[in-house]
């Protein structure tokens, strides 16, 4: 039965999790089976802790090799201007397709919530917070806590740091690069459990929250996941077709290992490393530039976290409070998404930034505690669809400098000898 299982393709896999939670989940709401909720939220929980307890060291690492391997391509300062354009232009055309269909679906109108008792989350976003939290206290609490983007301050600073340096901080990069592997290595492993945690996962959420409470956002959760999936399945293979000029088909096919990642882990600095082995290895991103737009993207592009999502919440807040918003208020929300959507690095999920979304407006932060309990079901999506705005830049870019190999684009790529990676079989 082991043998069968480990030849079953990976996204077989979560499927056959996705469905057991599914179902798992509905067995324990409907006959109030308080263990089996429980076992599910722990295998749940501890899958992610699994999945953070690497992503200091791995985010720290991977930034440092990766802004030291800059050094080594041509036009890097090029090939860096381009990648963050490309950033904020892909993050402007999703915050676009969130205002539109915020405005066409009028996703708060109606909706009967008991808005007097909600409550701003405890953690918040604002502008002032989010510039004085790039720089830590000192350096071992930005890994204590786990700030991901002040761990990326200071790996930027140690990579400027090193490149300046030269030969003396050989001994120190290659310890960097080392620790990168075997941090890198850990996480497959952590990655091979992606079915059983996408089991606790979705277990959780159909436990905890089934139909009842998604009933009155429904209008909201549909918005989201369809503004996510036209960035996804519109956007991107436009984008991917008329400026890469490459196949979309063989992009998805390439990337959905990542994808399927992605969307039940509902961590893209936990996805990095699939991501990274995904764009150089199948979609033919050079590893010098991957590995320096892959980790940056993975800490500050987030099309369905800072783009869809808080146009859409924005919009819903505003309109469950009964506050109108105008033209100048839209152009705020697009500003906000492209500028601020660094602030996600902090925390997993959507809050922070949406909390800076409606602080900037003026709107009330209780409106963001209206949507926290089906933040999880939101995340799944959301978080797909960053981790292929990662996957597709770089393509765009490299495509635009000559240098993608098309070759070796979308052509699947089998395991080496002794060593299988089922997130890369082909199913």
């Amino acid at each position: 039965m082991l043998t069968a299982l480990r030849r079953t393709p990976f996204w077989a896999q979560i499927l056959l999790g996705l469905v057991l939670g599914v179902g798992l989940g509905l067995l324990a709401r409907v006959n109030d089976i308080a263990w089996l909720s429980a076992t599910l939220a722990e295998i749940g929980q501890i899958f992610v802790q699994l999945l953070k307890l690497a992503v200091p060291p791995l985010v720290f690492t991977a930034v440092v090799v990766s802004i030291a391997n800059l050094r080594d391509i041509t036009n890097a300062a090029r090939l860096a201007v381009r990648t963050l354009l490309w950033f904020m232009v892909t993050s402007l055309i999703a915050v676009g397709v969130g205002l539109a269909l915020g405005i066409a679906t009028d996703p708060g109108r109606g909706v009967d919530l008991q808005v007097a008792g909600a409550k701003a989350p405890e953690r918040v976003g604002s502008w002032t917070d989010f510039l004085t939290g790039i720089l830590p206290t000192n350096v071992v609490g930005a890994f204590v806590e786990g700030n991901v983007l002040q761990i990326v301050f200071l790996g930027v600073v140690t990579g400027a740091a090193v490149i300046a340096a030269g030969e003396k901080a050989e001994p120190f990069l290659a310890l960097n690069r080392a620790v990168l592997e075997l941090v890198q290595k850990a996480l497959w492993w952590v990655i091979r459990l992606a079915p059983i945690g996408t089991l606790g996962l979705v277990g959780k959420a159909v436990a905890s929250y089934g139909w009842d409470l998604v009933a009155p956002l429904a209008t909201f959760t549909v918005d989201v996941y369809v503004g996510c999936l036209v960035v996804l399945f519109v956007v991107y293979p436009l984008l991917l077709a008329t400026v890469a000029r490459v196949n979309p088909l063989r992009f998805f096919a390439a990337a959905w290992p990542a994808l399927e990642l992605a969307f039940v882990s509902r961590s893209s600095v936990g996805t990095m490393p699939l991501t990274q082995r995904v764009v150089t290895e199948r979609l033919g991103v050079p590893g010098e530039y991957a590995s320096f737009a892959v980790p940056f993207g993975a800490t500050t592009k987030m099309d369905g976290c800072a783009a869809v999502y808080p146009a859409l919440a924005a919009i819903f807040v505003a309109q469950v409070f009964n506050v109108p918003l105008g033209i100048q208020d839209y152009l705020l929300i697009a500003f906000v998404s492209v500028v601020g959507s660094a602030a996600t690095a902090g925390l997993t999920g959507a809050i922070v930034m949406l909390t800076l979304t409606l602080s900037t407006l003026g709107l009330p932060l209780q409106g963001a505690g209206l949507l926290l309990a089906i933040d999880p079901i939101l995340d799944m999506i959301r978080t797909a669809t960053n981790v292929a705005g990662q996957a597709v830049v770089p393509v765009l870019v490299a495509a635009r400098q000559g240098i993608l190999d098309r070759t070796a684009y979308g052509t699947p790529v089998k395991p080496s000898a002794g060593e299988r990676e089922p997130e890369l079989v082909a199913g």
